[in-house]
Protein backbone atom coordinates (compact mmCIF):
# COMPACT_ATOMS: atom_id res chain seq x y z
CA UNK A 1 0.00 0.00 0.00
CA UNK A 2 1.40 3.49 -1.14
CA UNK A 3 1.82 6.00 1.51
CA UNK A 4 1.41 9.74 1.19
CA UNK A 5 4.20 11.79 -0.61
CA UNK A 6 3.89 14.98 1.27
CA UNK A 7 1.88 15.77 4.20
CA UNK A 8 -1.50 17.97 4.12
CA UNK A 9 -1.33 21.54 5.98
CA UNK A 10 -3.34 22.40 8.79
CA UNK A 11 -5.38 24.22 7.00
CA UNK A 12 -6.07 21.54 4.81
CA UNK A 13 -7.13 19.02 7.71
CA UNK A 14 -9.58 21.57 9.37
CA UNK A 15 -11.29 22.21 5.98
CA UNK A 16 -12.23 18.75 6.64
CA UNK A 17 -12.65 18.89 9.38
CA UNK A 18 -15.07 21.78 9.69
CA UNK A 19 -18.51 20.02 9.36
CA UNK A 20 -18.00 17.89 12.15
CA UNK A 21 -20.21 19.33 14.91
CA UNK A 22 -23.45 18.34 17.00
CA UNK A 23 -26.53 18.97 16.13
CA UNK A 24 -29.79 20.06 17.87
CA UNK A 25 -32.60 17.44 18.21
CA UNK A 26 -36.11 19.08 17.55
CA UNK A 27 -37.94 18.02 20.60
CA UNK A 28 -41.68 17.02 20.03
CA UNK A 29 -44.63 18.43 22.39
CA UNK A 30 -46.97 15.55 23.71
CA UNK A 31 -50.85 16.15 23.10
CA UNK A 32 -52.08 14.52 26.29
CA UNK A 33 -49.73 16.47 28.80
CA UNK A 34 -47.67 18.94 26.99
CA UNK A 35 -43.88 17.86 28.15
CA UNK A 36 -41.25 17.34 25.40
CA UNK A 37 -40.16 14.44 24.28
CA UNK A 38 -38.68 13.04 21.50
CA UNK A 39 -40.10 12.85 18.32
CA UNK A 40 -42.01 8.84 17.31
CA UNK A 41 -40.96 7.87 21.15
CA UNK A 42 -43.44 7.15 23.84
CA UNK A 43 -43.76 10.56 26.22
CA UNK A 44 -41.54 9.41 29.27
CA UNK A 45 -44.07 11.42 31.29
CA UNK A 46 -47.13 10.40 30.81
CA UNK A 47 -46.66 7.17 28.77
CA UNK A 48 -48.80 8.19 25.82
CA UNK A 49 -48.11 8.02 21.89
CA UNK A 50 -50.18 8.91 19.37
CA UNK A 51 -53.31 10.01 21.07
CA UNK A 52 -53.42 6.46 23.14
CA UNK A 53 -51.32 5.34 26.51
CA UNK A 54 -48.75 2.78 25.67
CA UNK A 55 -46.63 2.37 28.65
CA UNK A 56 -49.45 2.67 32.00
CA UNK A 57 -47.54 4.59 34.97
CA UNK A 58 -47.52 3.57 38.08
CA UNK A 59 -49.01 5.72 40.79
CA UNK A 60 -47.79 6.17 44.00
Amino acid sequence: MNTPKRRHSKSRRDKRRANWRMIKTDLSICSNCGAHSLPHRVCPSCGHYAGREVVPLETE
